[in-house]
């Protein structure tokens, strides 16, 4: 059922539920809890990124895939990424739904590439001073993710706001890497994007709570919904607007 409220108070409900739930127990069972493990830099974006990519399902299966993806990297995902040899590679064996092990194998292959070519992955997601959506650098960054040798399938799991999509996982792994967190649960270690362009990842349950609130209009989970999400809540907090993701989770988890 939608509820009628006017933007004052919707302004203020939305405060008070980012307030309850940014907070380090968050980090307890959510899969941001898999890059919390590491200190250095590119240990934390490559984690973060890989725990990302297989978010979709159920959280615990999604953590415990994640913790299986450390594991093969020996728990350094730098140093597998730029030093694992041919055979350690043939040797990974991984499955997390439609996500397998040549998926797994071509995305160690690509971050190497980026590491090695393009300058890390903070670099190939810098976006033009000015930008007022974080969209163009998402399809850039996929062109470059996909521009050494791949097999078709596996460019599925990367989203392209291009092709419609609202890009849920990927603009989670940004919100996580340039979102400055006094509570510590996003990492906010990338200063070349400014929050104020960062995008609501966007699901079901979160368009759900959306809807319900009027922040929507639309029922689709596509770019032109979340353009809506993200409009409005750049009102509440043209600075800030994606800490506002942890207010509609927790709407939903307090239904």
């Amino acid at each position: 059922m939608k509820r009628d409220i006017s933007d004052n108070d919707l302004k203020n409900l939305l405060e008070e539920k980012y307030l309850k739930y940014n907070t380090t127990h968050f980090i307890d069972s959510d899969p941001v809890q898999i890059p919390h493990r590491f200190k250095e830099k590119n240990d934390i974006e490559i984690s973060a990124f890989l725990t990302s990519i297989i978010s979709w399902g159920n959280r615990k299966m999604i953590i415990n895939n994640a913790d299986k993806m450390m594991k093969i990297m020996g728990g350094s995902p730098y140093d597998f990424v730029i030093n694992a040899s041919e055979k350690n590679i043939k040797s990974v064996s991984f499955v997390h739904r439609t996500f397998n092990s040549d998926d797994f194998k071509f995305f160690i292959l690509s971050l190497k590439n980026i590491y090695q070519n393009h300058g890390g992955l903070e670099n190939v997601f810098t976006t033009n001073q000015g930008d007022e959506w974080i969209f163009e650098t998402i399809t850039k960054f996929k062109k470059i993710f996909f521009s050494i040798d791949h097999m078709k399938r596996t460019t599925k799991h990367i989203s392209d706001p291009a092709k419609r999509s609202a890009c849920k996982r990927i603009n989670m792994f940004l919100r996580w890497m340039v979102r400055k967190d006094t509570s510590g649960v996003d990492f906010g270690i990338w200063n070349k994007i400014s929050t104020s362009i960062l995008s609501c990842p966007l699901d079901t349950h979160t368009l759900r709570i959306a809807q319900n609130l009027n922040l929507v209009s639309r029922t689709q989970n596509d770019i032109k919904t979340l353009i809506q999400l993200d409009s409005k809540l750049r009102l509440f907090d043209p600075i800030d607007p994606v800490k506002y993701d942890y207010a509609l989770f927790g709407l939903g988890v307090d239904k």
